[in-house]
């Protein structure tokens, strides 16, 4: 049944999605480091979301298509502001980014695109959108990412309240990947305090996530170190790993490229969505190669190999 309701809503998504209307395009750092030069925009008709994506579409296909990252922001806000150049770093390597909010813009009000927590919050169903949306536009022969979508590749993420989302959605059959960043269940017993778009996921319901799933931390000044490393040591049936680099909770997403965060955010992408098994040595093995890297630390599950 749930199976059939997915189809159903890709379906009447993608039957509604006649025209492809891209507004305000943006390059950020000159594309991006990797191979497929990124641009950030939105599209008329999905609003609150932005897009990251490789300017030149020409290169995928049915046989090369892109992979799909989820991405929820922190403070819960509604733009991915301060998590744009980790982002579109990321879609520079042949990735679809569909991040929670408008697009950040420089001259906008706070709240509108110009600010972390401010203004209207965001809510964990744009994150369902999001992969509704990508569904349907893999669907649609009017899009110019008919066929160009893998959609069985998707990675739902998000930083701080952004990983609270991505927790409350990962339940859904479509994500075959997890990465929460700065962030981790609360402890319904503790009581904590909770901004109005932050989900409550009761620590239990761990034991059902259904895909392999990584921690990215900030170390123990990070506010959601406790509540992140608690979640990695309750998870026992499906590969987890937590790694932990000592900048606290703002990562470093907000530097050039997204800094080490990016670096190690994109091993896990090619890793788990691509199959990429030279990226995999990041994580795996005897020497893992984020422990060549200064000040990381990283802890794995059994079911890592």
């Amino acid at each position: 049944m749930k199976k059939k309701l997915l189809m159903t809503l890709t379906l009447a998504f993608a039957m509604s999605a006649s025209t492809f209307a891209q507004t305000n395009p943006t390059t950020l750092e000159e594309g991006g480091t990797g191979p497929y030069k990124a641009v950030m925009y939105e599209v008329e008709g999905f609003a609150e979301h932005t897009i990251f994506a490789p300017q030149d579409l020409s290169v995928f296909s049915a046989q090369k298509a892109l992979p799909v990252l989820v991405w929820g922001n922190g403070g819960c806000a509604n733009s991915p502001r301060g998590h744009e150049k980790f982002l579109n770093d990321i879609a520079s390597y042949g990735y679809l980014v569909l991040a929670t909010g408008i697009m950040p813009k420089e001259d906008a009000p706070r709240g509108m695109g110009g600010g972390m927590g401010m203004g209207r919050q965001s809510r964990s169903e744009q994150q369902v959108e999001s992969m509704d949306w990508a569904f349907a536009q893999n669907a649609d022969k009017n899009s110019p990412f008919y066929q160009k979508i893998d959609t069985k590749n998707i990675c739902i993420s998000g930083m701080s309240c952004g990983g609270l989302q991505a927790l409350f959605n990962c339940f859904d059959p479509r994500v075959t990947s997890i990465m929460i960043c700065n962030s981790g269940l609360f402890d319904q017993e503790g009581g904590a305090p909770r901004m109005g778009g932050m989900p409550s996921v009761p620590k239990d319901k761990l034991k059902d996530i259904h895909c392999p799933i990584i921690y990215i931390l900030g170390g123990d000044k990070d506010i959601a170190y406790a509540n992140g490393m608690d979640d990695y040591k309750r998870i026992e049936h499906v590969p987890a790993i937590a790694v932990n680099l000592p900048v606290g909770h703002g990562g470093t997403y907000s530097q050039p490229h997204g800094g080490e965060f990016a670096i190690v955010a994109r091993a896990w992408l090619d890793w788990q969505l691509k199959g990429d098994q030279e990226a995999s040595k990041m994580f795996c093995g005897d020497s893992p190669a984020i422990l060549q890297r200064p000040d990381w630390t990283m802890e794995k599950n059994a079911k890592v190999k």
